[in-house]
């Protein structure tokens, strides 16, 4: 990023940021592939800007260093096993079954972000470190990755970037036509600083035009390149590869700034870090007094927040929407990329912030299948009910896979990860959420189950109602072995046409007794009351041929 300030006055203020870090991700919800399609969402990719990431786990083992073998023994048993599968594998034939269900897609045409914050300041440039795109076997789910970087800006800038960059399209303009809380501008730029793409946040009446006419947000110009092939399922795009907004549009985010003085940062520095509200007067705290009492108990992880220590004044700061570390720039362990926080960001933490919000989004997204399904049924047709049970069993399967792996209480035992991870889970209500997702599933299925068994019950009846009535000329026909008409030695014609007749009567009478085998139930269940009258009965009988009222 370029700086807007340096020299002696920039190295002596303390709230200087002189590393920054800021990561993205955007949970999108993958829409189901055409029939013809017979491909799993990531093999459409092909040809795209959008490569297989080989990783450390999965390529050459020279690769392989310190600070990723730092990350694998982080976690428990069973979140190694979902990251990076079991054993070394390839990623076709048998090995497909063993290797991590999570598949990476990288991009690398795109260099770095121009960006302007506010109207009438002056544009500054991050560097991209990578985009990516993970996707999930068995889930409908695409995570878009961002990792942005500068050295030596402000405080304000770092504030800024935070709260503006991550925003898929507008909240709405000003009087004079300006986004806000969202950037200004923002430009993709090539390796040689060749603008690609430019932000179209200033259109408004574009915006507006396509909620209007889908029902659904327009992403800015900028966020749809990044992503493409994919294309919003509400555009006139065409593409296989379809996508919908699962959560708010703010996207997920972490930052990672190392300060010449972190302790020069006032509460509400700290505030709008944490709650990433934007720049604003050191002095004076973004929200009531009242509201914030319990910030640093709610938000702040605390423990290294010592000026002792190896990574001396560092504050973690999480309220489930964000993750911020703050640091002194001077500390030798809190820079370092192999062993140090800074490492522990860009692996350790960016993972367990990843699980957090991919099990959030999964669970947003079977919510929205169920909704889906009510709102398509229609119970006067066979095949919008046929498609409702495919659909409820469906989402229940596919629950079931999640369930057994990937949703975990617990992803490692080392105590800086366990507590974000508790911040993370907690302020996301991840508990709650599958609670709740896993009741309204288990409603639906034992609504088809009770309907199934329902229906098992009318068939039983009708059978019944049929075997009995036919018992009835069973038993007057065969009563001890007799024979109404002798035809036994008849030429074998009229034996065929007797039995043709008698086939045809039988299936009339069986076919014309299943259509009133309702009827014909509720006479027997009457017939069998001892308490009704023989003229009650009478009724009852003479009931079965009359016309039901229309419903």
């Amino acid at each position: 990023m370029t700086p807007t300030e340096t020299g002696p006055s920039a190295a002596a203020d303390p709230t200087r940021v002189r590393r920054f870090h800021q990561v993205l991700l955007w949970p999108l919800r993958l829409m189901p592939l055409p029939a013809s399609a017979g491909a799993k969402p990531w093999e459409l990719l092909a040809g795209s800007p959008w490569h297989e990431e080989v990783d450390e786990y999965t390529g050459d083992t020279c690769r392989f260093h310190e600070r990723h073998y730092n990350e694998f023994v982080t976690f428990l048993p069973y979140v190694q096993r979902f990251l990076y599968g079991e054993g070394r594998h390839e990623r076709t034939g048998g090995g497909a079954r063993h290797g991590s269900p999570m598949r990476v897609f990288r991009r690398h045409d795109i260099a770095a972000v121009r960006l302007t914050a506010r109207p009438g300041d002056a544009p500054v440039t991050l560097s991209i470190v990578h985009a990516d795109l993970y996707f999930f076997l068995d889930v409908d789910l695409v995570l878009f990755n961002l990792e942005v970087s500068a050295d030596d800006i402000s405080l304000e800038q770092a504030q800024e970037l935070l709260y503006r960059f991550g925003r898929g399209y507008p909240p709405g303009w000003d009087a004079q036509g300006h986004p806000l809380h969202c950037l200004a501008d923002a430009e993709w730029l090539d390796a040689q600083g060749q603008v690609l793409v430019r932000s179209d946040a200033h259109q408004r009446d574009a915006f507006l035009e396509h909620v209007a006419e889908h029902r659904a947000p327009r992403i800015a110009t900028h966020w749809a390149a990044m992503l493409e092939p994919l294309v919003p399922d509400y555009s006139d795009q065409s593409g296989a590869l379809r996508y919908r907004q699962i959560e708010y549009y703010r996207m997920p985010l972490m930052a990672y700034l190392a300060l010449n003085d972190p302790r020069a940062l006032s509460r509400a520095d700290f505030v709008r870090l944490g709650l990433v509200t934007g720049s604003g007067d050191q002095r004076a705290l973004p929200f009531a007094d009242e509201h914030l009492a319990d910030f640093e108990q709610r938000y702040c992880y605390d423990r290294f927040w010592s000026p002792g220590g190896a990574a001396p004044d560092t504050r973690y700061l999480c309220n489930g929407h964000s993750l911020v570390v703050v640091g002194r720039a001077d500390s030798v362990l809190y820079g370092c990329r192999d062993r140090g926080v800074l490492a522990q960001f860009r692996h350790q933490h960016f993972l367990l912030f990843l699980i957090a919000h991919f099990q959030k989004a999964a669970l947003l997204m079977y919510s929205d299948k169920l909704v889906e399904a009510l709102r398509d049924l229609d119970v006067g047709s066979a095949d919008s009910v046929r498609r409702f049970k495919r659909s409820i069993r469906g989402a229940f399967e596919g629950f079931l896979r999640f369930t057994h792996r990937y949703w975990f209480h617990e992803i490692s035992e080392q105590a800086l990860v366990r507590a974000l991870w508790g911040m993370c889970a907690s302020h996301l209500k991840l508990d709650a959420t599958y609670c709740e997702v896993k009741e309204r599933i288990a409603d639906m299925a034992q609504y088809l189950e009770s309907d199934s068994l329902r229906r098992q019950a009318n068939t039983v009846v009708r059978l019944t109602v049929v075997t009995i009535f036919g018992l009835i000329g069973t038993v007057t026909t065969g009563f001890l072995g007799m024979n109404l008409l002798a035809e036994a030695d008849a030429p074998l014609e009229r034996r065929l046409a007797i039995f043709a007749v008698t086939f045809l009567l039988t299936t009339v009478l069986t076919v014309y007794t299943m259509a009133k085998s309702k009827k014909l139930s509720d006479f027997l269940d009457v017939l069998s009351d001892e308490r009704a009258t023989a003229w009650q009965k009478c009724l009852a009988f003479a009931a079965v041929w009359r016309s039901s009222p229309p419903s």
